[in-house]
This record gives C-alpha cells, structure tokens and sequence, in this order.
C-alpha cells in the first residue's frame, strides 16, 4: 500500500476516540463511521468498546449492522466490539461471548499478557471485560489470561477482550494495521502457555478514557458530535 491507511472507527458511542488518536499516532488516516456511506473507501474498519446493546441497536437503527456485516475489509474489535463480531451477532468472528463475564466495575482490573513472538508484555486492562466462551477450530489465539483468550484472529477479524487503547502502547493497533497492509498474511502462530499475572484493582486506572466518560445524549443524530458511555465496555 503506497499510501497511509485509511480506518474507520465505529463512532456510535464507547472509547472511539482513544481508538482514533493511537491509529493517528501509528500513521493511519480516521474516519469517524456513524453512517453506512461512510464505510465506502475504507481499509480496515474498528469497533471500540462500550455499552454493547446501545452500539448494535444503533448500528440497527442507521443500517450499519447490514454494512459491518458486508465490509469486505479487516476488522478489529475490543471488548464490547469483541461482542458485536461473534456468531450471536454480526457474525464476523466464529467465536461465542459472554458479556461482563470477569465483574462488574468494581473488579475491573490490569494484567501483563504475553504475545507471541514478543518478549516485553502487553498491559491489557480489563473493564467489564467479556470472557470467550467458545472459538472455531480455525481462530488463532495470540494471548491469553489465566488460560482463557483474551486477544485472537479469525481470518481478517482481530478481536480483544481488553482496552489496548487505553495504554501508551501501540502494539495491538500495529498489529491490525499489519493486518489492514498485508490481509493475505498469515497469523502469528499461537500464543505460548500462559505466564499471565494478574493484578486486581478497586478501580481501573481510567485517565485515558478523558471525554469518552461523558454521559451520552438521551438522543443520538449522526451528524451531531458524540459522547460516550460507560456503562458496559
């Protein structure tokens, strides 16, 4: 690819606009996607964490449930984006999930996640996180907690069930990006038993999160600016 990609961020509601300053900063070009047109051109798409329900009754309302569906693209999609992409939903990602499955906020929590290939951890945080319940023999898994999934590819859909945008690394967007340039590539090859340790917090260090903590609008218009919620992510 000759020139800078071009992603889109699903802006409905969640922490899109975490997600579009880390794919800035590792050099693509954001597109804000509240409306289907706006998905035409795009190289890879990302469904960000938030209320789960409130994104796929939007996504319903603005037929963009329809287009995510038939975008031909790769896709990335973190927590409640993780959701969205499973087999009970859109059905991009040959996966089952459970919502909030590791507690409620209070027990949102920081753990070091081991990539495959890479030697230095990966901070996920983890809130309200959704747990993989089950995954199609053909999905890679590239990192898990506790022996369970938490970051995995199935073809051109990478899915995590942490918030990689609220870090100051840019690993896992790299690696999408990767994905976005090169989508005939193959994975990575599975990630090592898991050397996970997990650090239980009383309240998740939140201070990326900046506007998106903001009460959403009663109303939604996809041509108004766009605050987000936090009741699930």
């Amino acid at each position: 690819m000759g020139r800078k990609p071009r992603i889109g961020v699903l802006a409905l509601q969640g922490a899109f606009r975490e997600h579009a300053r880390v794919l800035r900063e590792a050099g693509a070009d954001v597109v804000e996607v509240r409306l289907p047109g706006q998905l035409d051109g795009l190289d890879g798409l990302v469904v960000p964490g938030g209320e789960s329900t409130t994104i796929l009754r939007l996504a319903s309302r603005y037929g963009l449930d329809e287009a995510i569906r038939s975008f031909p693209a790769p896709v990335f999609g973190t927590c409640a984006g993780m959701i969205l992409l499973d087999r009970a939903h859109l059905g991009l990602a040959d996966l089952e999930v459970d919502r909030n499955a590791y507690g409620r906020q209070v027990a949102s929590f920081e753990a070091d996640l081991e990539l495959d290939g890479e030697d230095r951890p990966f901070r996920g945080v983890f809130i309200r996180a959704p747990r993989v319940r089950d995954v199609g023999a053909d999905v890679e898994v590239l990192a898990q907690l506790d022996g369970e999934p938490v970051l995995l590819r199935d073809g051109r859909v990478l899915v995590a069930a942490f918030h990689p945008e609220l870090t100051d690394d840019p690993r896992i967007h790299e690696r999408f990006l990767e994905l976005v340039v090169s989508p005939g590539t193959p994975a990575p090859p599975r990630a090592a038993a898991n050397t996970s340790h997990a650090v239980v917090l009383g309240r998740p260090d939140i201070s990326g999160y900046r506007g998106s903590l903001r009460p959403r609008p009663a109303r939604f218009s996809p041509a108004n600016e766009h605050r987000s919620s936090r009741r699930d992510h």
